[in-house]
């Protein structure tokens, strides 16, 4: 299985790992940890290079949290909600979580921003209450992109250290990252089919 996505990853290249970071911040299908922790793995086995491949993975999470940011700063309260109340289901965000994530951003600043990067559960979503309440995008660009920039990293040097076990502890490494998978999965299934609004 580890073959078969690292394969992927590989063959896809560059522009592979861009698309798949855009996709993971808007709709997380393959978390981060794997996409940028595989693409660690390729970089310690030659094909692929360190800096590009943060540069490209940073930037396609950039992107992919300015869509979450350009929505709420385009609908607004007014017009978000009802697409929270109605879409809340399959997003598992209610409008509380909304409204949550801006009284936070509105208690600790602009640096909320780069500081939910590292956070897997939240990272995104404060991208909607930055827009909600108009943080300059330059401003919420640069503070995204560094903090993306400081995960990837980790993620990517995570990758290189976990190549050699993967080479020699083949079957556990499969397991692991297939139970990541896995948990991701069964997490966003039971969040949908448990979830409801608060209020």
């Amino acid at each position: 299985m580890t073959d078969w996505i690292l394969e992927l990853i590989e063959r896809g290249g560059y522009w592979g790992i861009f698309l798949l970071m855009i996709i993971e911040n808007v709709f997380p299908p393959i978390p981060s940890e794997v996409i940028m922790g595989l693409g660690g793995v390729a970089v310690a086995r030659g094909t692929m290079s360190f800096w590009p491949l943060l540069l490209v993975g940073t930037i396609g999470s950039t992107l992919g949290n300015y869509v979450w940011f350009m929505a709420g700063e385009r609908l607004g309260y007014r017009r978000l909600k009802p697409l929270i109340e109605r879409w809340g289901r399959v997003l598992t965000v209610d409008w509380e979580d909304v409204e949550r994530g801006t009284a936070l951003f509105r208690r600790h600043g602009h640096w909320i921003v780069f500081a939910l990067r590292f956070s897997p559960l939240l990272r995104t979503i404060i991208s909607l209450p930055a827009g909600l309440i108009h943080m300059p995008r330059v401003k919420f660009l640069a503070f995204t992109f560094a903090g993306a920039a400081v995960w990837n990293s980790a993620l990517i040097l995570g990758g290189q250290m976990a190549a050699e076990f993967l080479d020699t502890s083949k079957t556990i490494a499969e397991w692991v990252i297939g139970g990541m998978l896995a948990a991701t999965l069964i997490a966003y299934v039971w969040r949908v089919v448990t979830w409801k609004p608060r209020g």
